[in-house]
């Protein structure tokens, strides 16, 4: 009986209490512990070796990715020139043609004679035009400047020009 007196007096709830507090407080540890090996393990499989913490590998992945990013912006910088340089030299490529078929001579021959416009994007280029006749055959060539010649064209090479300008590029 004196044994239950000594539990119920106040050094003795005391002294309970605090063995039931260091009880829980041990159970406390070990489930903090077994996380805390639990989250170790999930580092490992993503930091690989173990030999780094997650700021570490975070530090690292954001200066991976600021030099993807550098590199990126220079390789864009890049593609940008050198389409700015394609689309420079697709300006002096053939963007507008025509073919006029023509009789030059009004013999009936069957339109044997023609005229070609070859033009760029800027409306520069030539007109070449063959002239066929019984026995002989002639080729003009005459440049074209923004749409117009320094050459007086003939009507069919006029005309070729014309039509070249008004259909859709090519």
């Amino acid at each position: 009986m004196e044994e239950l007196t000594e539990l119920t007096s106040l050094p003795g709830l005391v002294a309970l209490g605090a063995a039931a507090g260091a009880l829980l407080a041990m159970v406390c540890v070990l489930v903090l512990f077994a996380r805390t090996r639990s989250l170790r393990r999930a580092q490992t499989v993503v930091l690989g070796d173990g030999q780094h913490d997650l700021v570490a590998h975070a530090e690292r992945l954001q200066v991976a990715f600021t030099q993807l990013r550098d590199w990126v912006e220079e390789s864009m910088a890049s593609l940008d020139h050198r389409t700015g340089d394609i689309e420079g030299k697709l300006d002096g490529c053939l963007a507008y043609h025509s073919v006029i078929r023509y009789d030059a001579y009004g013999e009936m021959s069957g339109r044997q004679s023609s005229s070609v416009a070859l033009l760029d994007r800027n409306r520069s280029g030539v007109v070449v035009s063959s002239i066929l006749h019984r026995d002989q055959a002639r080729i003009y060539i005459k440049p074209v400047n923004g749409g117009e010649s320094q050459l007086e064209l003939s009507p069919e090479e006029a005309e070729a020009v014309e039509v070249a300008l008004a259909g859709e590029r090519v």
